[in-house]
C-alpha cells in the first residue's frame, strides 16, 4: 500500500514539474524594438521599407509638378501589392505602413480602396432608408483618386550548410489613373544572413 501511495505521489509530482517546464515564457518588449527570430520578413522590415520608399517618392519631381499644376495634394488609392516571395507576408500591414508614412508627410491623401468603398456605399443606402433626412450622406460625392499605388515583394533564398541568405526586393509603382502614366517607380532591397555563427563581412 505504501509503495502504491509513493508511486502515485511521484506521478503527481512529475506531472506538475512537466507542466511547469512546458509553460511559455512571455517577455514584453517595446513595440519599436528590432527583434529578428527567424530572419523572415517582419514588422521592422515593413516599417523600414515603407518609410524609405515614401521618403524617396515625395522627393521626386512628380509630387512638385502635380501640386503646382493642380494646386492641391495628390489623392492616392492603393491597388494590389503582390506577395511573390517564398514565405507568408501579410501585405495588408505593409500597405497600412505605407499609408501612415505617406499621410504623415502631409503631402498626399488617400481615398478608400475597392472593398472599403463597397461598405461605405452600403452604409449610404442604409442611411437613405433609415436615417434622419437631415443627416443622410448623398451619393455622387465621392472623391476620385489621382494615382494608384501598386507593387510586389520578391525574395531570393540561398543556403549553404547552416547559413541562409534571405534577399528581399520590394518594388512600388505610382500610376496616373487618368492616362496610365507611371510617375514614380521605387525599389528597396534588404539582405539578411541567418545562421548559427555570426556572419563576417
Amino acid at each position: 500500500m505504501k509503495n502504491l501511495v509513493l508511486v502515485f505521489s511521484l506521478l503527481c509530482m512529475s506531472t506538475i514539474l512537466f507542466s511547469c517546464s512546458s509553460s511559455p515564457v512571455v517577455t514584453r518588449v517595446a513595440e519599436n524594438e528590432t527583434i529578428d527570430l527567424s530572419g523572415n520578413w517582419n514588422d521592422t522590415d515593413s516599417k523600414l521599407v515603407a518609410d524609405e520608399m515614401v521618403a524617396d517618392s515625395v522627393a521626386r519631381p512628380w509630387m512638385e509638378n502635380f501640386i503646382k499644376g493642380k494646386q492641391n495634394k495628390p489623392k492616392i488609392i492603393v491597388g494590389t501589392i503582390l506577395n511573390k516571395s517564398d514565405e507568408h507576408i501579410n501585405t495588408e500591414t505593409f500597405v497600412k505602413d505605407l499609408e501612415i508614412a505617406l499621410l504623415n508627410t502631409g503631402k498626399a491623401t488617400f481615398v478608400a480602396d475597392k472593398n472599403q468603398r463597397g461598405e461605405l456605399r452600403s452604409e449610404r443606402m442604409d442611411q437613405a432608408d433609415f436615417s434622419n433626412p437631415a443627416t443622410v450622406k448623398k451619393f455622387g460625392k465621392e472623391t476620385g483618386a489621382d494615382f494608384m499605388l501598386k507593387g510586389q515583394i520578391n525574395t531570393i533564398t540561398d543556403s549553404a550548410k547552416s547559413t541562409t541568405l534571405k534577399y528581399y526586393q520590394v518594388e512600388l509603382e505610382l500610376i496616373d489613373i487618368e492616362n496610365n502614366e507611371k510617375v514614380w517607380i521605387g525599389q528597396k532591397k534588404i539582405k539578411k544572413v541567418v545562421g548559427k555563427k555570426k556572419y563576417k563581412a
